[in-house]
């Protein structure tokens, strides 16, 4: 799961104060020089709440005994998290200027607390459990990167099972490494062979454990002379930006931490901006409560434009659970009212300051300053805060002193739409108690695992959330629970109802380019119509499984569901278009051979009453695609 970094790493530390401090290399508290922290790539670096911070503590507890997770974590202590590349979620821990070690969120397990040397010499004197003994000779082949075999193990704690994480000690409780259980304690003890313990931390370090604490007060007084350049840079781009642009202004507030920062910077730019909020009836009843009351704390006027009642749910009738690869209700629920809450109140254009940053992902890393918006017309966005870290964000919101959306407080690091398909698996009990509508969402699930004939682990494990589900994921559920996912989703309809097409489209901001996301009303036999793909393109990419067949940036899966991206909108419509007509034709051919005679390079033909292709003839001239009887007289 790896990851680049977006932009540079700003993290520095003082170790004589221990305390970060951002870009400078001296402390503007003692003088002394600052060092740069190594933190995962993409470095999005945010503080930890009361809420993460008593989180990981449990965890600690609750795999190596209780106590111990506050000789991690000691109070008065500043944390910091940063989220790591992973199938679900993965935070890496920050205390004391060093990454310590990471909480992992598994599927079917939950929370794990993963060591590195840092976090278990830090737990070694109190650790309970989860460790393993090795004998003295066998610490230099551990620190040689090597694993260790059962031979060497002396000791164990009884309750150690196969792929637990462990920390393996010395007699007397030195920290040889930490790794994962390839034994339970009783065959690493009984046995005279096989890996015990397959190792992963094992070179030596010094430990680092300071004594000083602080509270965010000081850390933001220490780091407040960069916060406000930043803050100045930001505030001057505003201005610049309203002189320049000949429309009216206003800030894009979603109820999320980079919004709040934004809308904050325009009201130290000395403007009262109308805030645009789209509640797409998919929020969190904190999220809309939090816009209000921020609204009304600053005297702004608040245009809150609502999607149309239960136009979510009515179209999942069409389109199914929307997933990371099909966004359609982006379209439904986003797209649609902004468009509406524009042309009502801005018939001129409109400049919006909107909180996006280059940290937040590789396409947003790739978006310029300001940029016109091409699926909005009239819109212009803005963005004050590019450059900044979510850090940065954060540091400021606390430096304004300003309250912010509860539910990051809760464990959320991120704010959108409760049922969002880029959400973690281990954020959606935090959604289940934040959203009224959550209980309706999770019975239509219910209702869908019924109808499709779909195992609860399709449910259980999120799998709605992908169309094309990753290979990784499918890997580690088929593991965990023991069949074969993919071949219980896959489903066969022998249905000859009517075909039709229900199309979404528009500009979706999770995504860079102009998507159109459609559903069939009932499911095709992908097999066959692969075939006539390449009549679009040459290069016809297929699933191994037969669920879903793509090309020239189009995808349709078994079920009926259809992708097509463009950086042009006619192209991504045409494409649809011509993807419909090859469906009818695929799907509904009577046999009558006109395409047959319009193929002058004779790669169609009738077989068993139905056209046929031999696609390595075709030339993709789409002389075929004339008067049809399966497509002008269908019903």
């Amino acid at each position: 799961m790896a990851a680049i970094r977006l932009g540079k790493n700003h993290l520095r530390w003082c170790y004589y104060c221990n305390i970060p401090i951002l870009e400078t290399k001296l402390c503007p508290i003692c003088g002394n020089n600052t060092l740069e922290v190594e933190v995962t790539p993409p470095g999005e670096i945010r503080p930890a709440f009361d809420h993460d911070i008593d989180l990981i503590r449990e965890i600690v507890d609750s795999q190596y005994g209780n106590g111990v997770g506050l000789f991690i974590i000691p109070e008065n202590h500043i944390v910091l998290l940063n989220k790591m590349p992973s199938l679900d979620r993965m935070d890496e821990i920050i205390i004391d200027g060093k990454p310590i070690a990471s909480i992992r969120f598994d599927l079917g397990k939950g929370w794990v607390f993963i060591n590195r040397m840092q976090s278990a010499m830090r737990m070694a004197p109190s650790i309970k459990k989860g460790y393993v003994v090795c004998d003295p000779t066998a610490v230099v082949f551990i620190q040689n990167s090597k694993n260790l075999m059962a031979p060497g193990v002396t000791d164990a704690s009884p309750e150690v099972k196969k792929g637990d994480e462990v920390v393996i000690v010395t007699p007397d409780r030195s920290v040889v490494g930490t790794g994962i259980a390839k034994m339970s304690a009783e065959e690493m003890i009984k046995t005279s062979r096989g890996v015990a313990v397959k190792t992963k931390w094992t070179k030596p370090e010094k430990l680092v454990l300071s004594e000083i604490g602080h509270t965010w007060n000081e850390v933001i007084e220490a780091n407040k002379n960069v916060i406000k350049k930043r803050a100045s840079e930001a505030i001057s781009f505003i201005k610049k930006t309203i002189e320049s642009v000949d429309v009216p202004a206003i800030v894009s507030f979603s109820g999320g931490k980079d919004s709040l920062a934004t809308l904050l910077l325009t009201i130290d730019a000395g403007y009262n901006l109308p805030v645009l909020f789209i509640n797409t009836g998919l929020e969190f009843d904190e999220t809309v409560k939090h816009v209000r009351e921020v609204t009304k704390r600053h005297d702004l006027k608040l245009i809150e434009e609502a999607a149309s009642s239960d136009v979510f749910f009515n179209n999942l009738v069409q389109f199914g659970p929307p997933a990371k690869d099909f966004r359609w209700c982006c379209k439904t629920n986003k797209l649609s009212p902004t468009l509406k809450a524009i042309n009502k109140n801005f018939p001129t254009g409109v400049l919006s300051f909107i909180g996006q940053r280059k940290y937040e992902s590789e396409s947003r890393h790739n978006k310029p300053r300001i940029w016109n918006n091409p699926w909005i017309p009239g819109q212009i966005g803005a963005s004050p805060i590019q450059s900044w870290n979510s850090i940065h964000v954060w540091m400021y919101i606390f430096l304004k002193k300003e309250p912010y959306n509860v539910l990051y407080t809760r464990g959320l690091d991120r704010i959108g739409c409760f049922l969002c398909p880029a959400s973690d698996i281990a954020e959606f009990d935090i959604a289940s108690e934040g959203s009224s509508k959550y209980s309706q969402w999770n019975a239509y699930l219910d209702d869908y695992i019924k109808q499709k004939n779909l195992p609860e682990e399709w449910k259980e494990y999120g799998l709605w959330r992908w169309k094309k589900i990753p290979p990784s994921v499918k890997e580690e559920v088929n593991k965990i629970s023991g069949k074969d996912i993919l071949k219980s989703t896959t489903q066969v309809s022998t249905s000859k109802n009517n075909l039709s097409i229900n199309i979404q489209e528009g500009y979706s901001p999770c995504v860079i380019g102009y998507s159109i996301e459609a559903a069939l009303s009932r499911p095709i036999d992908i097999e066959r119509l692969s075939n006539f793909m390449y009549m679009l393109g040459r290069t016809v990419k297929k699933d191994s499984d037969g669920q879903w067949v793509s090309v020239n940036y189009i995808t349709i899966y078994k079920e009926g569901a259809i992708v097509s991206k463009a950086n042009v909108k006619d192209d991504a419509r045409q494409n649809i278009d011509k993807l419909f007509n090859l469906i009818i034709r695929s799907e509904k051919c009577v046999g009558c051979g006109l395409c047959v005679s319009r193929c002058k390079q004779k790669a169609l033909y009738i077989k068993d009453g139905k056209v046929e292709i031999e696609h390595n003839e075709c030339i993709r001239c789409q002389d075929c695609f004339g008067p049809c009887p399966a497509i002008n007289f269908s019903e």
